[in-house]
């Protein structure tokens, strides 16, 4: 399985389980694929907001997802927090969706806000990618 996509430990313990793999030896393999650098979490993180960043998705949506695959805490918040293009990634997705013309009435401006708040982006983002002159550290805790 390796071979074909990198996998979160949690991830690939789960589908060993699901395939009959024995408890007791599951911890074994595990423990040898992260001593073999087949298995690493932080690459698989790192790689996960990486591409998910290429497809237009911020960092509020990243880190449901990474939940969601069974990894959180600290690994995920510090790799989320260093990323450091997040305002660009949300520019480009409103440029791509919408084009270059700032929204011209509230509806659309709405329509702009919600599309983004979807993809993941937290208001500060949002307001950014809308050109909005705001302080983008005043309510994203970091990111």
């Amino acid at each position: 399985m390796l071979a074909r996509r990198d996998y979160a430990s949690t991830e690939l313990a789960r589908k060993l389980k699901d395939l009959g793999t024995d408890a007791a030896h599951l911890g074994e393999l595990l423990e040898r694929l992260f001593a073999e650098k087949l298995l690493d979490d932080d690459r698989y993180v790192e790689r996960f907001i990486q591409a998910h960043a290429g497809r237009g998705h911020g960092p509020l949506r990243v880190r449901s997802e990474l939940w969601q695959v069974g990894l959180s805490g600290p690994l995920v918040e510090e790799a989320i927090a260093a990323y450091p293009e997040w305002q660009s990634v949300a520019h480009t997705a409103r440029l791509k969706k919408f084009g270059p013309k700032p929204p011209a009435s509230a509806a659309e401006r709405a329509r702009q806000m919600r599309f983004l708040g979807y993809r993941g982006f937290t208001s500060a983002q949002v307001r950014g990618a809308l050109g909005w002159d705001i302080d983008l550290g005043a309510d994203d805790d970091g990111l």
